[in-house]
């Protein structure tokens, strides 16, 4: 199928002359033969008789010229510039639209002015300057009210708007073409209009409209033998129904195309029409030199030199212009290099297309197999605490931990799985709140204890107490940061120590930029893959990896976060002595000073006997193990399977918390909670999720949930989310 390009400078042709003067009695008889010739020329343009069209104008030319009609000669050059750019013959259509031109500045003629904007705005179309080619289309169609030539207008701001794309607009301009009532171009505008309407409803998802405009259109063509526009509804007909699955009707077309290439479109019509466009430049630049012979011995005879002067200025002029048409096959050379860029262009435009849609896939694959491992990995850590807390024996206890700690490891990955595809999707974005840096930081070492003490290694915190109290940032990925790079060093100093360093670098009003520092004494890290220590999967090396586990993620999560802040992580590491990971972060601040926060958290020991809750959840196997988990701390519950009966049983029974999972079939937990917060705005809500990439804490609050747990959970924070949320009464903001 042709391009819209090529759909759009085809169909544009119009030579009506409102608005010229009276000719003189004797001039009037040339004056109609010239317009016939304007039709003849127009019906064989149609017809794409692009030689036979040429020659015609030829012959209109010479009689306008004859009869001294400047109007008639304009028309003519727009003419020309129309015709030749039809045959891409770019070069010799801005010659005769600078002919044009150079009369309009000497005369009063809106009509010509407005074909003259009207060819403008098809050289824009061409080098895709959509927006500039409407533009000269509006000043075109302010300078004429003629009904051919707004039709036009009409066609090409159509054709335009496909492009932008503004489907409502074209298909507005489409519709109103196919009925037109011109009386020169009726059933070509037509044509033309069906084909951007089939164009139209295959872009939209509309291939059977598609398919039935083509036809018609394409009937209208056979018609009136449109060659050109029969050629281009095949070609849209071949890849249309082939879209849909009908190869046999798009082999049809397709043999349809063979035979008027071989017919119509052969060698012997692209060489005629190519040596009848340049055997007409050249008459008409001889008839101009000849012209100016005549004036030359005209003006001679009278001596007038000065005249003489500037009649040979002229002639000189008209040869240079003549000269260059010489350096056309030049400029065909760079046209073929331009279409060979764009070809490379679209290439890449399609490369990078793959790309993303690539990323896509991959985002939202490793998003749901994410996701889907979360269910059955909370079976498989629910059901070991379980069996831990049940006195298993020697052997059992230690078969046990291997499977606690395999699914906590597994667990971990999946997580670092989810955190890079969020940064990747573009699904994190810093968020500003108010904090305690002190606090955060010992949050974050007392969280690692128990590994250090596994290694036998110190956390060491030291602190500038210069930094202000209460800072501006995002603290949770501060925290997530932190964590990984604290871990790391754990991971790999045993019987050592790992430093947490922060100092105020520089302080404003408003403003403190801050330093970090986590520095190990450890194994340290070869200088070969200091570079590489932050790519996914990177631990310096197989061995490394064999003997200390992990990922290999935890940095390449770093680097990705820091970069949220337009902050980098660097690294300074000697083999055998330890490493030093460093960054700034610019943060905002307060003069005002908050409260003093206790920096240990202590969990609370909560009596839970006697609570009564309700668990929604649509896993059997999740039922039974949240429950057995309920009932270790003597609490009772009822279990609901989908949203529609938990809102019901809310309704009518008395709960003191409901564990709402979020992703089951019918209404979502988020949905559910929003309906019992219609009638219950106090009862805790905690969410039970295995949060996904598209899933929002955000949305969960907003609906009405009071805390989120995400599964698989520790027993301990699970019990300590219940705690705090039925004793402490949180209450969603409502």
């Amino acid at each position: 199928m042709k391009s819209i390009k090529h759909c759009f400078y085809f169909c544009f042709f119009f030579f009506l002359f409102a608005g010229q003067t009276a000719f003189s009695q004797e001039n009037e008889a040339l004056r109609k033969e010239v317009e016939a010739q304007f039709i003849e020329s127009r019906n064989y343009k149609n017809q794409d008789k692009i030689d036979l069209a040429l020659s015609t104008l030829e012959k209109a030319l010479k009689g306008a010229e004859q009869t001294e009609d400047i109007k008639l000669i304009i028309d003519c050059y727009n003419e020309f510039s129309l015709l030749y750019y039809r045959l891409d013959k770019i070069d010799q259509s801005v010659v005769f639209w600078d002919r044009a031109e150079n009369l309009l500045n000497d005369t009063q003629y809106p009509y010509g002015q407005a074909v003259h904007k009207f060819v403008d705005a098809l050289y824009l179309f061409k080098q895709e300057k959509y927006y500039q080619a409407n533009y000269e289309l509006d000043k075109a169609d302010q300078m004429t009210n003629v009904r051919n030539l707004t039709l036009h207008i009409l066609l090409a701001k159509a054709f335009i708007y496909l492009e932008l794309p503004k489907y409502e607009e074209a298909l507005k301009n489409f519709n109103s073409l196919i009925v037109n009532n011109d009386p020169i171009e009726k059933d070509y505008i037509a044509t033309r209009a069906y084909l951007g309407l089939s164009l139209l409803k295959l872009k939209t998802g509309e291939p059977e409209n598609s398919l039935k405009y083509a036809e018609e259109g394409l009937n209208i063509a056979k018609k009136n033998n449109f060659f050109s526009e029969i050629l281009e509804f095949n070609y849209f007909l071949v890849d249309a129904h082939k879209a849909l699955g009908n190869f046999e009707n798009s082999l049809k077309y397709s043999n349809n195309i063979i035979a008027i290439k071989d017919t119509i479109y052969n060698t012997a019509k692209i060489n005629t029409e190519a040596k009848t466009a340049d055997r007409i430049q050249l008459n008409i630049m001889s008839d101009q030199i000849d012209a100016k012979d005549k004036e030359i011995e005209d003006l001679k005879a009278s001596g007038s030199r000065s005249a003489i002067t500037a009649i040979l200025t002229s002639a000189f002029l008209t040869i240079i212009s003549l000269l260059a048409i010489s350096l056309y096959r030049n400029n065909q050379i760079k046209v073929r290099t331009n279409n060979l860029l764009q070809t490379k262009n679209t290439e890449l435009e399609a490369s990078r297309d793959a790309a993303v849609k690539a990323m896509e896939t991959k985002t939202n694959f490793l998003s749901t197999v994410s996701h889907e491992l979360r269910t059955p990995l909370y079976a498989v850590t629910g059901l070991t605490h379980l069996l831990l807390e049940e006195n298993p024996s020697e052997s059992q206890q230690e078969h046990l931990k291997a499977l606690k700690f395999s699914g906590d490891y597994l667990l971990s990955f999946i997580n670092d799985i989810l955190q890079l595809n969020k940064i990747d999707a573009d699904k994190l974005e810093p968020v500003n709140t108010e904090f305690n840096l002190k606090k955060v930081l010992t949050e974050v070492v007392s969280s690692l204890q128990q590994s250090a003490k596994e290694n036998k290694t110190k956390i060491i915190l030291n602190y500038d107490e210069k930094i202000p109290k209460s800072l501006l940032s995002d603290s949770m990925k501060l925290s997530q940061i932190l964590i990984n790079l604290v871990g790391n060093g754990l991971k790999f100093t045993k019987g050592g120590e790992v430093n947490v360093i922060t100092k105020l670098l520089e302080k404003t009003d408003d403003k403190v930029t801050l330093y970090f520092e986590v520095k190990d004494n450890g194994i340290g890290i070869d200088k070969d893959q200091v570079l590489n220590i932050f790519e996914s999967f990177e631990q310096g090396s197989i061995q490394i990896n064999r003997e200390y586990g992990g990922t290999g993620l935890g940095l390449t999560i770093v680097k990705s976060l820091l970069g949220l802040f337009k902050s980098k992580i660097y690294l300074k590491s000697e083999l055998g002595k330890g490493s030093s990971f460093y960054f700034e972060l610019e943060m905002g601040c307060k003069n005002t000073i908050i409260d003093d926060i206790p920096f240990e958290i202590d969990e609370e020991d909560f009596d839970f006997t006697g609570l009564h809750l309700l668990i929604v959840e649509d896993n059997k196997i999740n039922q039974v193990i949240t429950k057995k988990m309920l009932l270790k701390k003597d609490m009772t519950c009822d279990i609901a399977s989908n949203g529609t009966d938990a809102v019901e049983m809310v309704y009518q029974n008395k709960y003191d918390g409901i564990l709402m999972d979020i992703h089951m079939p019918g209404i979502s937990g988020e949905e559910a909670t929003i309906l019992i917060r219609k009638f219950n705005k106090k009862i805790p809500i905690i969410a039970l999720t295995a949060i996904s990439l598209d899933d929002s804490l955000e949305s969960f609050y907003a609906a009405g949930c009071n805390d989120v747990v995400t599964k698989p959970f520790k027993p301990e924070v699970f019990y300590q989310k219940i705690g705090e949320n039925i004793f402490t009464k949180k209450h969603p903001l409502i």
